[in-house]
């Protein structure tokens, strides 16, 4: 009990890591890291076990790049088609035909309708058109022709559903569907989570009254977007329906009926319904097809694409294929090119032909080598955590390192290998993504406990630069210390400055509680967004922040990440504004300078107080660009060197200034966004805008102020349009002289 105790935070520590995975196990609520982990072990173990061997009992007809440049487009003739049946059965013999397409749409290509026409109206008066067409007229209507040559014939063809999007209450329904093989009240009393669609897109009624059957071709699209199911039934207006893989099997056996595999006692499965599988009995035997609570089927993939005989449909249609490459085959009509879109994202592949998961059903299905991921899996997998977790839990912290890793070594492969002989001999599929992180969190607990060398170097670094940055910053700092310096350097940063506007007039007008309430709520949030950019907050000067990025730790993207920092703040302010005027208090509005430049970083002070700060020349050009924000009524300005970084950025360039303390010229700028995010009807604004600036630069007055009324009409709101027209009036009246350089001096800060 003692020893217990003086384990206790490690023991502790363990339990809750047991009980947060038990949760999950339990389906008391989803985690998704671990659900995505499962997802990628499963993957993985998928791919390990997969034969890699070609399956020659199906055949896939390829709608491919090759077919579609010998017989054009798509969608084919129907007649073209009809001699693709009538060559597949009477030439090559095949078993059974499967369509992984919908015909939804009449034929029309023929001209038949247009014959008609010309029948009823500018050729009516002639009996020997009329007489001829009525000839004809069977060989021209395509659909019938195509519907005469699958009848009677073992061709199935497939279809799919769908569901209301954007808020609809019902899909669309186009075309037939076939006979559900479960009639209505079927699994009545019993609460089976199929999956239930309100639509489909069915094909043309002569077609489906032709066929021996139809099924659906709609998987089940994972969390991460991967299909890896495909439910077997579907169900639609409380009848259910085929899986086109399923269809074709029937049609390959008979067409035996479809029997649900229930678990006697319905209440015994009242958290899935009861239903385990569907099963076709025939003459030789019963094929068992296991579902899970969806009533979807694992899809057994035999190996990556490929792993079934393509030929080209075009090359069946031209017969160039040897009889015995389709003789007795199954054999499934789809398409890989990708312009027919008809590609998905498996676990063997990020694009894979939808055809081909169909014919890996098939063929699952017929060898009889689906897994299975019943429900009561979820009980299987709480136990096995429930017992490994304890005996780690209470044993890994009473062991030395090496004790510890040799249990912890001896658990994962027991717990490893249990999991993989189910999954190989008994086709069960187990969860295996919260066995892995019990144990491997259960080992880093006990391993790394008591190891507080980083935490110590942590908290020597929180103490250097805690105030100045983030956390996280400090977290980095913390990870390479020796990367780290308080010295004085040059460096290439950028630097920012952002003031409030008015803010004697705003603190005599408040009373000091209040003001330092609004003090802090205002100065909070955008020192925040100063963290989020990696940055560095240098002081707070009363209503000013001053901040910089490029030190303490070097950033490439010192000058996007000022930028950024300096945008989202006046975004922030915006919001805060509206809570500012729920609390009676007067509004705030800032103004934030940007400049990059080589600066001078580091400790400097006095003897008796230091403060890490940046100075020089840049620095001083970003505070007097945040004083001129208010000139040009502007929230941001930035200056020529910033902007130069920042290629990706849309900026308007303002004016070019000489300010107070500087004789050379500076070209600012006021960053717009992101070249991707900007309006294209900013854009229009800005292009006119810098030509207004080309005129007022040229001294051409005219057409200076032609634009400035055009912008002023788009923007009326921007105050540096009127800023300019006043310009234009006053130099006008009078000119600055052939001299000028179109330069604007400040004489103040």
């Amino acid at each position: 009990m003692e020893t217990l105790k003086k384990h206790a935070v490690r023991i502790g520590l363990g339990l809750v890591l047991l009980v947060i995975l038990l949760g999950h196990a339990a389906r008391a609520y989803d985690i998704r890291f671990v659900q995505q982990l499962d997802a990628i072990i499963y993957d993985y173990r998928l791919r390990l076990t997969m034969p890699q061997t070609v399956d020659d009992r199906v055949v896939i007809l390829d709608i491919d790049e090759k077919s579609l440049a010998e017989e054009g487009r798509w969608p084919w003739r129907r007649d073209r088609l009809a001699l693709l049946i009538d060559t597949l059965f009477d030439k090559y013999h095949i078993a059974v035909v499967g369509f992984d397409v919908v015909f939804a749409e009449k034929d029309e290509s023929s001209g038949l309708r247009v014959l008609q026409e010309l029948a009823q109206n500018q050729l009516r008066d002639v009996p020997k058109f009329t007489s001829t067409l009525n000839q004809l007229r069977p060989q021209l209507e395509f659909d019938q022709v195509f519907a005469n040559r699958i009848k009677g014939r073992p061709v199935i063809l497939g279809y799919y559903f769908s569901t209301a999007e954007g808020g609809g209450t019902q899909s669309t329904t186009s075309g037939a569907l076939p006979q559900p093989v479960l009639a209505p009240g079927t699994f009545q009393g019993r609460p089976i989570a199929f999956t239930i669609w309100d639509g489909y897109g069915g094909n043309l009624p002569e077609l489906m009254a032709a066929a021996a059957g139809a099924g659906h071709f709609n998987p089940l699209t994972d969390f991460d977007g991967v299909t890896r199911r495909v439910p077997m039934l579907a169900e639609y207006q409380g009848a259910y329906y085929e899986s086109l893989s399923l269809a074709m099997v029937r049609a390959l056996l008979g067409f035996p009926p479809v029997t649900p595999g229930l678990v006697s006692d319905p209440g015994a499965a009242k958290d899935y319904g009861g239903l385990e599988s569907i099963e076709l009995k025939t003459d030789m035997g019963t094929l068992t097809i296991p579902v899970d609570q969806n009533v979807s089927t694992l899809i057994p993939y035999r190996g990556r694409q490929g792993s079934f005989k393509y030929i080209s449909v075009s090359d069946v249609l031209r017969d160039r294929v040897p009889p015995e490459d389709l003789q007795g085959k199954v054999v499934l009509v789809g398409t890989t090119a990708p312009g027919l879109l008809d590609l998905r994202a498996t676990p063997v592949a990020a694009v894979f032909p939808g055809v081909e998961v169909h014919a890996n059903l098939i063929a699952g299905i017929l060898d009889q080598n689906l897994k299975l991921k019943p429900p009561y899996v979820l009980g299987a997998e709480v136990v096995l955590l429930l017992l490994s977790g304890l005996f780690l839990a209470l044993v890994l912290p009473l062991l030395n390192p090496l004790k510890a890793t040799i249990t912890t070594l001896v658990v994962a492969f027991f717990v490893l290998s249990s999991n993989l002989m189910v999954w190989h001999y008994g086709h069960l599929v187990l969860p295996m993504a919260t066995g892995v992180i019990l144990i491997l969190g259960m080992y880093l607990i006990n391993v790394s406990y008591g190891y507080f060398v980083e935490a110590r170097s942590k908290r020597q670094i929180t103490g250097l630069f805690g105030r100045y940055v983030s956390p996280a910053l400090v977290d980095e700092m913390a990870k390479n210390p020796e990367q780290v310096s308080m010295e004085g350097e040059s460096r290439e940063m950028s630097v920012l400055f952002t003031d409030v506007r008015g803010f004697t007039t705003i603190s005599e007008g408040m009373e000091p509680k209040e003001l330092s309430k609004l003090m802090n709520e205002f100065l909070t949030p955008l020192t925040q967004l100063i963290y989020d950019h990696r940055g560095t907050v240098d002081k707070y000067m009363g209503d000013c922040i001053m901040a910089f990025w490029g030190a303490p730790l070097a950033d490439s993207d010192h000058a996007r990440h000022a930028v950024e920092a300096g945008l989202h703040m006046q975004a922030r302010l915006a919001e805060l504004r509206l809570q500012f005027q729920a609390k009676g208090w007067p509004e705030v509005r800032i103004g934030v300078g940007v400049n990059s430049g080589v600066m001078r970083v580091g400790n400097m002070g006095s003897q008796m107080r230091v403060a890490y700060t940046v100075m020089g020349d840049a620095v001083n050009l970003a505070s007097r660009m945040e004083g001129i924000t208010k000139e040009y009524g502007v929230g941001m300005i930035v200056g020529d060197v910033t902007r130069k970084t920042v290629p990706d950025f849309v900026f308007r360039e303002l004016d070019q200034v000489r300010v107070k303390g500087k004789n050379e010229p500076v070209p600012i700028f006021e960053p717009i966004g992101p070249a991707g995010e900007v309006p294209k009807e900013k854009l229009e604004e800005l292009k006119i805008w810098h030509q207004a600036l080309k005129y007022y630069r040229a001294q051409d007055w005219d057409r200076a102020e032609m634009q400035l009324l055009n912008l002023k009409r788009m923007a009326p709101e921007v105050r540096l349009y009127d800023i300019y027209a006043e310009r234009t009036k006053e130099y006008r009246a009078e000119p600055p002289g052939e001299g000028w350089d179109g330069v604007y001096t400040f004489k103040h800060k």
